[in-house]
């Protein structure tokens, strides 16, 4: 009977323990935080690489300029440079825009000497006897005296009381003078065949010959027209304007002379066999500025190009129909 019961009450203890529910387990999910007390995420600044050109004997700004494809008011922008655009050996040109905030000084070396202020030279083949008078590093200190200059003798006084002999001509020295530079008031201008006006610049073609070779954007070995043509063929300026290269320090062109004509325009003669204008110049539309040649390349050719806030654009539109 005790066996029974005894069974009885633990039957009974089981059924209570299933009866009971276990507790639920509650988990607290946090709030999401209001978003203006979250930070904002700090942005890296991207980095600027800077390029530079170290200058040397025979750049030019203008040089510089044509030879990275870079305005040469932006260049003197970025370098603190003012006209005459004068620079010096040694000194270090940063070639892309400065970061917002970087002063924009020039950056010359201690020992550096200035371009020295002269009038230009007489046009020759080699580059370091055309630099110019502001912009140009020069290879040598400038002379005190002139061969091209004639030298005159000094007509004697007459003894006081007596009466003045009529004066002898001027004697003239038989030093021979320095031929100097071509010049509009020299040259004449030749015709090759109507003009056509672009942004008020009135341009012709600089010379006669079949184009050999087109203009392509994007192209570097392509930033041009090629006329084709014969050594010493006469090669002219496509428009009015001022030199301001003439050398053979830019690889690639040979014996190259550029003009500007106006703030934004400036064109581009190559392979020359020789210039006959120096830097500084005016020029005419049509003046004879160079001898066509191969300076550079495989054949007798003009290498002729226009360039616009200093990117290359497509000659052909802004020449004349032929």
């Amino acid at each position: 009977m005790n066996t029974i019961r005894m069974m009885a009450v633990l039957v009974c203890v089981l059924l209570a323990a299933c009866s009971v529910r276990p507790r639920a387990v509650v988990t607290e999910v946090p709030s999401a935080p209001d978003r203006a007390t979250v930070p904002a995420r700090q942005e890296t600044p991207t980095a600027v690489t800077t390029r530079e050109h170290t200058v040397v004997r025979g750049d030019t700004l203008y040089g510089i300029a044509f030879r990275n494809g870079l305005d040469h008011r932006d260049l003197a922008r970025w370098n603190g440079i003012r006209e005459p655009f004068t620079i010096y050996p040694g000194q270090r040109l940063r070639l892309n825009a400065p970061v917002a905030g970087t002063a924009q000084t020039t950056r010359p070396v201690t020992a550096a000497t200035p371009v020295v202020s002269a009038p230009p030279a007489a046009a020759t083949s080699s580059p370091a006897a055309t630099a110019p008078a502001a912009t140009r590093v020069p290879s040598s200190a400038p002379t005190t005296a002139s061969a091209s200059t004639p030298v005159v003798a000094s007509t004697p006084t007459p003894p006081t009381g007596s009466a003045s002999p009529t004066p002898p001509a001027p004697v003239v020295s038989n030093t021979p003078a320095t031929t100097p530079a071509t010049g509009p008031a020299t040259t004449p201008v030749i015709t090759t065949g109507g003009s056509r006006s672009v942004d008020g610049i009135t341009w012709r073609w600089p010379s006669a010959g079949q184009v050999i070779g087109r203009f392509v954007a994007g192209d570097p070995t392509n930033q041009g027209i090629n006329i084709a043509g014969s050594s010493g063929q006469p090669v002219l300026a496509a428009a009015d304007g001022e030199v301001v290269y003439s050398g053979s320090g830019l690889i690639g062109y040979g014996e190259l002379v550029i003009i500007r004509h106006s703030d934004v325009y400036l064109s581009a003669y190559g392979h020359n066999r020789k210039r006959l204008v120096a830097e500084g110049q005016k020029v005419k539309a049509g003046q004879q500025i160079a001898e066509m040649g191969r300076s550079g390349a495989t054949r007798d050719m003009l290498h002729f190009e226009i360039r616009k806030s200093g990117k290359p654009v497509d000659p052909r539109p802004f020449l004349p129909a032929r």
